[in-house]
């Protein structure tokens, strides 16, 4: 029976352009020091208008393939988790499967907001220790094809990306330590892409009234998001049995850097312990996480045996934290 399930190799696809505070400065009334006060962020990546988020999964998939040493055709399951796939039907994982060649894969979208990759790699590993040898998750979105550029509350906040990993039984010891995954439907209001479902399908008059696009009680999802972050964290370190101090890495949804800061503070968690890179990409929702875990294991350097803490809150209103002991891949 398998019981530690570790992440094998991960991935990401950023689009090339850069959207600058500065470029918005110039299309609503806003300004950089405005932006950045608020948010932290600076720029955003936006895709072109022929990129679906099955075109930036797909990219971010083979990476962590390459990455894991693993074939297309040895992957058993792909979860996307998505808000923005390619369409309401099929799933963007279906797309995928087919664009990467994984044949023997099973395949299905998980919506969960920005906490999506988290909860993917919850239901990952279980679906490993079930009997799975090799699951892929994929978080991507592309907030920027629901963001109205009129509203700059929201507008400066949103970016698109992908990023991904590859699950697998790895040693004793290593892996998916502790998860904590959880939501309250009574915050569902505060952030919502309200038309395009069956409660308001598409008409005329929604798109001429600019409504379908997103929508976001910022106030609200703030407070949600500072409080359980840091409760999320609580409960997962206090199953892992492990102390903040023990934490080589702590990855949270790159959604507002005050948020990430206070949840931070509150935690005792060092600078130099903290991953931010929300001020070059903004709010990529559930690409965020696997974005800066790639990074990480990209251009810093993760040990084996190094504990990594993430942790993300999102539309639902929606939680999920896992700590991830590093290594213990068999040869």
């Amino acid at each position: 029976m398998i019981t530690n399930v570790g992440i094998l190799g991960t991935g990401k696809a950023i689009p090339d352009y850069i959207l600058t505070n500065a470029e918005l400065e110039e299309r609503m009334d806003t300004t950089d020091e405005w932006i950045t006060s608020r948010t932290g962020i600076k720029e955003r990546r936006i895709a072109p208008p022929d990129v679906a988020a099955s075109d930036l999964g797909a990219i971010a998939a083979k990476q962590a393939l390459d990455k894991a040493g693993a074939s297309p055709e040895e992957i058993d399951l792909i979860i996307v988790a998505t808000i923005t796939g390619d369409m309401p039907f099929p799933s963007t994982a279906c797309i995928i499967q087919d664009k990467i060649g994984a044949i023997n894969a099973s395949a299905f979208d998980l919506s969960a907001g920005c906490s999506g990759f988290v909860y993917g790699l919850d239901v990952g590993q279980n679906m490993v220790r079930g009997g799975y040898q090799r699951v892929l998750v994929i978080g991507v979105d592309l907030l920027s094809r629901v963001t109205d550029y009129e509203d700059r509350s929201t507008c400066v906040l949103f970016g698109d990306g992908a990023g991904a990993a590859v699950l697998g039984p790895v040693a004793e010891g290593y892996g998916i330590i502790s998860t904590d995954i959880g939501a309250d439907g009574s915050g569902a209001k505060f952030l919502q892409l309200p038309v395009g479902g069956s409660r308001n399908p598409i008409t005329p008059s929604i798109l001429a009234n600019r409504e379908h696009y997103l929508r976001m009680s910022g106030n609200e999802v703030f407070k949600f998001a500072v409080r359980v972050m840091e409760d999320s964290t609580e409960r997962v370190l206090e199953k892992a049995r492990i102390p903040s101090k023990d934490i080589a890495w702590f990855i949270p949804h790159q959604a507002n850097v005050r948020i990430i800061r206070s949840a931070a503070v509150k935690l005792k968690i060092p600078d130099e312990n903290l991953y931010i890179n929300v001020d070059r990409y903004g709010n990529t929702s559930a690409a965020s996480i696997p974005i800066a875990l790639d990074e990480i294991v990209e251009e810093k350097g993760i040990s084996d045996g190094d504990n990594i803490l993430v942790v993300g809150f999102g539309a639902g209103l929606t939680w999920g934290s896992a700590i991830i002991r590093w290594g213990g891949v068999m040869k």
